[in-house]
């Protein structure tokens, strides 16, 4: 006989579990606990139900009260009713506190668990309603029971569960090329090809919104510079028509003239054709950098996801060498700088400048200009990130220089770190695809229990953590070694079957599910008619495996981070290729696009230690902070140089294909030495590192505009308004207020610590 639990999930009868209750409720009267009467009772109960293939808890707890009433001992049966009543209440009760936070906009890891989602608005709380009401429904109803225990017990966590019953996909890189050229239909209206770039600019907007109600994650667009730049130089014709018009004279002869640049100059002295074209110039560069304010308006102003969140956008542009192309870069580049509203920094879009040798890195690239005006505007709004198109895994043997499409084969990334490029289902390229989803492996859990089971083996009892290598045998680490391999492998295997169980899931959607998307923007979609399942199209996407705290893992295994150990790094470089090596195998076994991620952590970041603190107490280098250091990172707190922890980090990149980031922390007002942006980008080079961005500082007094890099500041020095306002990066992407950071993530900015060693050599390092 089986029992159908309140939760759907089916189990076998077990006589004991009512035995249990009915003693429980006989404890909490006069005549105490009479084993005998209960297991008579248990007994009854289950001769009555047995003829029955499958009975609910509910039908045992009605019969249960029946047998109790017709005892001898009637006073049990209401103490049983009570029990029943309170445990019903108390499984309740969990809900209604994390709703009761909700409500009065506490701010805690439920409501805080995304900084770029305001939950206090009404739609944000709608979202997180719905948010923690579905992430239970997925639990009982659409995990297998080995990947729900793995859940529960904290060895994996599955990212945006809440989103899993929707079958939505993560991210996307966005062909804007295509909505731009052919237009595109979405809701109840539809959009004509652009023809000026005011009309691209919006239409890239409007892309990345649509689509971001139609998926979970992130929506960046791969080659902005290139896409954009065609509506340049109709904007340039646009420009010489109307001066024709106006000084009423024939420019047929001027709509075909290319400009070398789009530079604004003064008219004075100009005459004739000169004049005109100079105007038109100025007319069109105008109106680039107003069409480029415009996108960053809109992309920090336009709310998706019912109304509460502003779009993930992320743009990557930086190798069009074309006029129109450097036209849009050095636009945007300009806005940026400039500021948006009352000259505030934008949170997005996240910008990538795709940093390539002979286009523009070095002084004689064509587009090494911009490369410089793009480290200043970094080091004052802290945009753009850069993505190394050198490292030896983003490149492409198909990308030629004469190519105009060379951009198709050009490695681009999400803001937040995640990297789509390899695709066993077709040509090597970011675009038109994205992730599909994914999760996260805890290796400082392992690591723990690996330890743990070492020296109950070996008979040895050490505390772990910071300086316990002193106590570590050879043997000793030969065997925890290999404990924890074991287990690597088993919950990165777990992981990775429930990658594939939500692929299978999701692969029933269909086509007319995602309007937009699956309207010729996912890769191959425009294939499909509207009732077609999306299996066939998605296989493009990526399924990703991803870690957390790999730098507390090392100190539970070795006594010592990567950072400060030669021998934990190289234990650190097996661990993250083992986990390549798996999702290998698992690409082969199910002929999908696996690969490894350094997780992004975010709301994850708290969540695994607090569980592992919870069952393994305060280990000193491990479990005695509110948070797992990101990835792969060496560790906020440990103060080193920057090429030192490049160094470290480096080998990293190529082993997680599926995203990663490296970061530095700088010191002072970086506006005062754009250099130091540089000097980062130099390193990135030098150890061949994908992907990197630079934090740093910027305070703004919300009243008169006033901004230093004070982290501490509290009165304006201009106006003595205490109106301030600090701007952060929590993990790929900026947040304007520190206020909807999590706990955890306020914990580790305390701890962040400067990296030096930027010095001449590096910043000339290139």
């Amino acid at each position: 006989m089986q029992v159908i639990k309140r939760d759907g999930r089916v189990m076998n009868f077990n006589k004991e579990r009512i035995v249990d209750a009915v003693t429980k409720a006989m404890a909490q009267t006069s005549g105490g606990i009479d084993l005998e009467l209960a297991n008579k009772i248990a007994s009854a109960v289950e001769k009555q139900l047995e003829s029955k293939n499958q009975v609910t808890v509910y039908e045992i707890q009605d019969a249960v009260e029946k047998k109790l009433m017709g005892s001898s001992r009637k006073e049990v049966a209401q103490s049983y009713i009570t029990y029943r009543y309170n445990r019903d209440v108390a499984r309740k009760s969990k809900t209604k506190e994390i709703f009761l936070d909700i409500i009065g906009a506490k701010s805690n890891d439920i409501t805080r668990e995304n900084a770029n989602m305001n939950a206090d608005t009404p739609a944000g709380m709608m979202m997180k309603f719905a948010s923690e009401t579905t992430k239970p429904f997925v639990d009982d109803f659409l995990l297998s029971p080995e990947v729900r225990e793995a859940v529960r017990d904290g060895y994996i966590h599955i990212h945006d569960k809440d989103y899993y019953p929707t079958k939505s996909l993560t991210c996307l890189q966005h062909p804007l090329d295509k909505i731009l050229s052919e237009g595109f239909r979405a809701g109840h209206g539809a959009s004509r090809p652009a023809k000026r770039i005011e009309t691209a600019s919006i239409l890239g907007c409007i892309s990345m919104e649509t689509i971001q109600n139609e998926m979970h994650g992130g929506q960046a667009i791969p080659a902005f510079d290139y896409f954009l730049a065609p509506y340049v130089k109709k904007t340039f014709i646009e420009e010489i028509k109307k001066q024709g018009e106006d000084l009423d004279v024939d420019v047929s002869n001027l709509l075909e003239y290319q400009p070398e640049d789009y530079i604004k100059k003064d008219l004075k002295g100009l005459k004739g054709n000169e004049r005109i074209i100079q105007c038109a110039i100025n007319h069109t560069v105008e109106r680039v950098h107003q069409s480029m304010e415009a996108f960053i308006h809109n992309m920090n102003t336009i709310h998706s996801r019912g109304g509460n969140q502003v779009v993930f956008s992320s743009i990557n542009y930086g190798t069009d060498t074309s006029p129109e192309g450097r036209c849009i870069i050095r636009e945007m580049l300009q806005s940026t700088y400039e500021g948006v509203g009352n000259h505030e920094t934008a949170i997005f879009p996240i910008q990538i400048w795709k940093k390539k040798r002979g286009v523009n890195y070095l002084p004689e690239d064509k587009n090494y200009d911009l490369y410089q005006f793009s480290c200043e505007v970094a080091a004052k709004r802290f945009f753009p990130n850069y993505i190394n198109l050198d490292a030896t895994f983003n490149q492409n043997e198909k990308w030629k220089e004469e190519d105009p499409r060379r951009w198709y084969y050009e490695c681009a990334t999400m803001g937040c770190r995640t990297r789509v490029f390899e695709n066993r289902h077709g040509e090597k390229t970011s675009v038109g695809r994205g992730n599909l989803s994914f999760t996260t492996v805890d290796l400082p859990k392992m690591a723990i229990e690996s330890a743990l089971k070492a020296q109950e083996k070996l008979g040895l009892n050490f505390e772990l953590g910071i300086g316990s290598e002193k106590n570590m045998t050879e043997k000793y680490k030969k065997t925890v070694k290999k404990i924890f391999m074991d287990e690597l492998e088993k919950y990165t295997t777990v992981a990775a079957h429930q990658l594939y169980e939500r692929y299978k899931f999701q692969s029933t959607a269909i086509a007319k599910q995602f309007p937009l998307l699956m309207a010729g923007m996912w890769l191959d979609s425009e294939k499909l008619k509207p009732n077609d399942t999306i299996e066939e199209v998605i296989k493009h996407g990526t399924l990703s495996v991803g870690f957390i705290g790999l730098a507390e893992c090392l100190i539970a295994l070795t006594g010592k981070h990567h950072g400060e150990s030669e021998e934990s790094q190289k234990l650190g470089i097996e661990i993250i290729t083992a986990m390549r090596d798996l999702t290998k195998e698992f690409s082969e076994k199910y002929n999908l696009n696996y690969s490894v991620i350094a997780t992004p952590a975010e709301g994850l970041s708290g969540r695994f230690t607090k569980m592992d603190k919870k069952k393994y107490g305060i280990i000193p280098g491990v479990t005695d902070r509110e948070y797992y250091t990101n990835s792969n990172h060496v560790p906020v707190w440990y103060k080193c140089t920057a090429e030192h922890k490049a160094k470290i980090e480096a080998p990293y990149h190529d082993l997680c294909r599926a995203g990663h980031i490296f970061y530095i922390e700088l010191d002072g007002d970086a506006t005062h030495n754009p250099a130091t942006i540089q000097a980062v980008v130099n390193l990135m080079d030098k150890y061949n590192m994908g992907y990197g961005s630079i934090n740093h500082t910027r305070t703004r007094c919300l009243d008169c505009g006033f901004e230093n890099a004070d982290a501490n500041l509290v009165t304006c020095p201009k106006c003595g308004s205490t109106n301030i306002d600090t701007i952060q990066r929590i993990t790929g992407y900026l947040v304007g207020t520190t206020s909807r950071w999590n706990a955890a993530k306020l914990d580790e900015l305390k701890d962040r610590v400067t990296h030096t060693g930027l010095g001449e050599n590096v910043i000339k390092g290139a």
